[in-house]
């Protein structure tokens, strides 16, 4: 399955035209081995996993992509369709298999493969079949690839990426979730939509889970360097909570409102995990909200938990966690979103 139809092998009597083709160069040296080619895995090739691998593409991100998921057929199709579009993208060697043995090698894993909620299937029970369906995922990918970085994006994020790191025995640097970078960037957009500013001189974070319990950090948020709440108190200028509590509850609904119109969501965690990728892969040392062990942060205490907080991404993973300021209220919600996803892993006998 790794190979499309096509060849070099062409002439008479299987001749490399490859070969025939070039004039070799003499008293050539061999390439630099600091020079390394970059690999990413995209696990499941579902909506979401064919968003991400078409965003890498687009954005030269990676010289081989390997695609693997349980389904041959679509696999082989989803391959050969990215294949035919070469002559329209950087130049990229695409692998596809149902063998997990396509990603040796590899520098980022991304996850995106999950079980599907049946009707009325409670979520600890579609949790468990997570569980056990990455049990079959992580093990091999940290076999094939003991030096990657795990990137979980399937939901519920935060659970599985604990559970990623459980079973890979992966340090903790190199294991995260997508967490709130989606939902950060939802958020940037609404207040830039509410002030009428471009979004990229919003600085503006959600953290906590990545669901219903998040937290939106009111404080911190800058608008061109300009703090926005202390201005509008020392410009003595009213604003009602209520109305920050709107647009916190906007970015919680917009998921499930692109999901009502289109069925899922794809495009934008497409470019969130590709953004990601980027400053992971390139060591870009940008600052990223995304899921990481929380445990000791900002008073979160109680056992292990992944939760997403402003974290400095680079070649090495997890850099570190920047020390923003929450004033008590956010730290509170914080505490009490910890808690949330600790009594659901608690259920899970790990």
């Amino acid at each position: 399955m790794q190979k499309s139809g096509s060849s070099s092998v062409l002439g008479p009597g299987g001749l490399d035209l490859s070969q025939a083709f070039f004039k070799p160069v003499q008293n050539t040296a061999p390439p630099s081995p600091t020079k390394r080619q970059t690999k990413i895995s995209v696990i499941g090739t579902g909506n979401v996993g064919m968003a991400i691998a078409q965003t890498i593409l687009t954005q030269d991100l990676a010289d081989e992509l390997a695609l693997v998921d349980a389904i041959p057929d679509k696999l082989r199709g989803e391959m050969l369709d990215l294949q035919h579009a070469a002559a329209f993208l950087p130049r990229t060697n695409i692998r596809a298999s149902v063998d997990y043995s396509v990603t040796v090698g590899s520098d980022l894993c991304i996850i995106t493969a999950g079980a599907r909620q049946n009707p009325g299937e409670s979520r600890l029970s579609l949790l468990q079949r997570n569980v056990s369906l990455f049990s079959k995922i992580i093990p091999p990918l940290a076999n094939h690839s003991p030096h990657a970085i795990l990137m979980v994006v399937s939901n519920p994020v935060d659970v599985l990426t604990y559970v990623a790191w459980k079973l890979s025995g992966f340090p903790v640097n190199r294991v995260i979730g997508s967490g709130t970078n989606l939902d950060s960037s939802r958020f940037r957009f609404l207040i830039a939509d509410h002030l009428d500013v471009n979004a990229q001189d919003v600085q503006a974070y959600i953290v906590g889970e990545h669901g219903d319990s998040s937290v939106a950090l009111w404080s911190s948020i800058s608008v061109g360097g300009v703090p926005i709440l202390s201005f509008l108190e020392k410009q003595q200028i009213a604003y009602e909570k209520e109305t920050l509590e709107k647009i916190h509850k906007e970015v919680i609904n917009s998921a499930y409102e692109v999901i009502s119109l289109k069925g899922y969501t794809s495009w934008a965690i497409g470019y969130s995990a590709a953004n990601l990728a980027r400053s992971i892969l390139r060591d870009q040392r940008k600052i990223h909200p995304v899921s990481v062990l929380a445990k000791g942060f900002h008073g979160i205490d109680g056992g292990d938990v992944f939760l997403s907080l402003p974290a400095q991404l680079g070649r090495g993973g997890v850099l570190g966690v920047t020390n923003i300021h929450l004033n008590e209220e956010e730290a509170q919600r914080l505490q009490e979103s910890a808690k949330t996803i600790l009594e659901v892993q608690s259920q899970l006998g790990l």
